[in-house]
Parts: C-alpha cells; sequence; structure tokens
C-alpha cells in the first residue's frame, strides 16, 4: 500500500484535510485513533468514523512482529511480517532511533551482505515502511529514522521519498533525523533536493578505489568514488547536513594504509563524517572483520589527518543479527520445517 492511496480512500470516505493529516498523524505516531482533545462523534465525518476500527486494523497488519531479539547493546532486532506474509527486518537502535527496510531482498548485490543473495523479491509501498515505525513505536519512542535496513532506497525511491515526506511532517520526525542510506545513484542527487522534507545522506563507500568498489558492490551505479563524495558534497551543503559516509571495513580487503590515505584525498575538508564499522560475520562467507587494535588505529589515523571518522558496531553483534541474517535463520528453519519425510 502506498501512502497516496490511503489518502485517497480518507477522502472517499468524507475526510477533510485536517481529518486526513490526523489519522495520518495518529498511525504514523502509533497512538489510537481515538487520542486527542476532540472527540471522533463531534468532528470526524460519519463514513470515516464508521471505517476507523476497520482502518486501523489493516495498517496494524502491514507490519506485524514476527519475532524480537535484544542486543547486549540496547538494540533490538525486530523480524517484521509484511500483510502478504513477506518478512523483512527492522532495528530499534540505542538513543531512539530506528533502522528500517525499504525492500524484500536487494538488487545490488553487496558481495559481504546477505540481504542481497538472494536478489530483490519486491518493493515495500511507502505505507508499509512508514508501518515499520508505527510497529516499532510500539515498544518504545523512535526520534531517529535511518534507511539502512534490507534493500536500496534509490531503487524504490517515490516509495521510500513518500513515506520520508509523511514521517518528517505527520509523524513528527525532525528532518535531519530522517537519514537516506545509498550507494550512490544520480537519481538521488535530483530527486533529494525537490522533496519537501529533505533527509540527511549517507552514502556507502567501503573503498577510494573504482575497481574495487565494483567488485564489492557489483550492481551498483558506476560511481567512482571520487564523483560520488562530489555529489554528497553538493548535497550537504545545500542541506547544511554533513554526509555520512559507510565504510564496512573487512580485512586484507580495505583496511590497507594506501585506504586510510585515499579516505583523506578525498575527505579532508570535506562536511563529511567517516563511519567505519567493522564486518559483522555472514554465514557462508570468508571475509573477515579486522582486529580492535587495527580498526582502532585507522580511526586515529584519519581523525588525526583531519577526517572526522567514528569506529561503530552493527547494533545486536551479539545475537548474531546483522542485517538480513534473522530473515535467512527463519527461512532455513520453515524449510526444514516442511521438508517432507522419505518412508
Amino acid at each position: 500500500m502506498r501512502i497516496a492511496e490511503l489518502r485517497q480512500r480518507l477522502r472517499a470516505l468524507g475526510a477533510k484535510p485536517a481529518h486526513e493529516e490526523r489519522v495520518l498523524r495518529l498511525w504514523s505516531q502509533a497512538r489510537p485513533q481515538t487520542s486527542g482533545r476532540r472527540r471522533i462523534e463531534n468532528w470526524l465525518p460519519l463514513g470515516l468514523r464508521e471505517a476507523l476500527p476497520s482502518l486501523e486494523a489493516e495498517l496494524a497488519s502491514l507490519a506485524r512482529l514476527r519475532s524480537a531479539h535484544g542486543g547486549d547493546d540496547g538494540s533490538q532486532r525486530l523480524l517484521v511480517e509484511l500483510g502478504d506474509g513477506q518478512t523483512v527486518e527492522s532495528v530499534l537502535l540505542p538513543r531512539d532511533g530506528l533502522c528500517v527496510s525499504t525492500q524484500a531482498g536487494c538488487a545490488v548485490g553487496c558481495v559481504f551482505c546477505m540481504t542481497g543473495r538472494d536478489g530483490l523479491l519486491r518493493q515495500l509501498g511507502s505505507a508499509e515502511i512508514v508501518a515499520q515505525v508505527a510497529l516499532a513505536r510500539r515498544q518504545r519512542a523512535v526520534r531517529k529514522v535511518v534507511f539502512m535496513g534490507m534493500g536500496e532506497p534509490a531503487h524504490n525511491l517515490d516509495n521510500v521519498m513518500e513515506a520520508i515526506e509523511l514521517l518528517g511532517t505527520a509523524g513528527g520526525i525532525a528532518h535531519k533525523q530522517l537519514v537516506f542510506s545509498t550507494v550512490g545513484d544520480p537519481r538521488v542527487f535530483e530527486r533529494l533536493p525537490q522533496g519537501r522534507v529533505k533527509p540527511a545522506l549517507a552514502l556507502s563507500l567501503h573503498t577510494t578505489r573504482p575497481g574495487l568498489r565494483a567488485q564489492l558492490l557489483p550492481r551498483a551505479p558506476r560511481f567512482d568514488p571520487a564523483d560520488l563524495v562530489e555529489a554528497g558534497e553538493r548535497y550537504a551543503r545545500a542541506t547544511g547536513y554533513p554526509i555520512q559516509y559507510q565504510w564496512t571495513l573487512i580485512e586484507g580487503v580495505n583496511d590497507g594504509d594506501d585506504e586510510v590515505d585515499g579516505i583523506v584525498t578525498l575527505l579532508k575538508g570535506r562536511y563529511a563524517i567517516m563511519n567505519m564499522i567493522p564486518f559483522n560475520a555472514v554465514d557462508g562467507l570468508d571475509f573477515r572483520r579486522p582486529s580492535a587494535e587495527r580498526a582502532g588505529a585507522i580511526m586515529r589515523a584519519l581523525n588525526h589527518r583531519g577526517v572526522l571518522a567514528r569506529l561503530r558496531q552493527s547494533a545486536g553483534q551479539d545475537v548474531e543479527a546483522g542485517c538480513g541474517q534473522l530473515r535467512s535463520r527463519e527461512l532455513a528453519r520453515e524449510r526444514i520445517e516442511i521438508r517432507p519425510v522419505v518412508a
């Protein structure tokens, strides 16, 4: 379901703009439709009033909690079941953050990521994206939403932009607390500046070498790292939000001194933050994370040389819940359960 379709249905039930915004606000903020100072029987049109119970049930069915996995870091990984039975993952982060999925599966095929191993299964509608926020808000407060879960937001741009607009208005989330994460796609730099709500931007860099980037992100647009940084810098200066560059640290692949030199060349003096994230182990992949000492040394070297860098950990590592892993384990368990018995 798309938010635009939901708005049309509300209007067909007699909703005026104020009624429409009220319904969307209460839904996206996980509050009952009977909330508020005004009694609905004295304000909402009769047709809308009568439809509210079934509408609330339908919106709740867009994203249901299949299972939750708490981490020692305060995070909670959620396996979310969509209305058609498909599953995606959301992550409640420390300090009132939430990471949401924009697709079931992913077409980019990053070689170090579990999500893309089965390819793209389907796009999420904008209402399904917002429904993940409503579901999470029933667990605890959410004041920041990052579009960094399953999927590439640039490949589902219309739905993601629609969700961002609702969350940045009726959803009550500050624009700079909405973070659009992408491997880099020219359409992003065309569309985001045109939006009513302009989110912060996170760009997946992972290496400064074009050839290696093509190997690590085999189906991403062929965006030279230097050109990607230039496009990011223009957006950062236009919005006033620094670009967050994402770098998955993989031992022996992109943790060498040559990459440190390349990062300094690209990012020194830029309106940017480099987030270094040690690789989160994935079953069936031979990649390894560098030692804590090496990761710390890279971060310190970058900061010393004029690049603001932070060392981050993927949430929920102690429960082996890297993005896509919960879903993968659930599917594997289902396959075992339905395996026919051979006489």
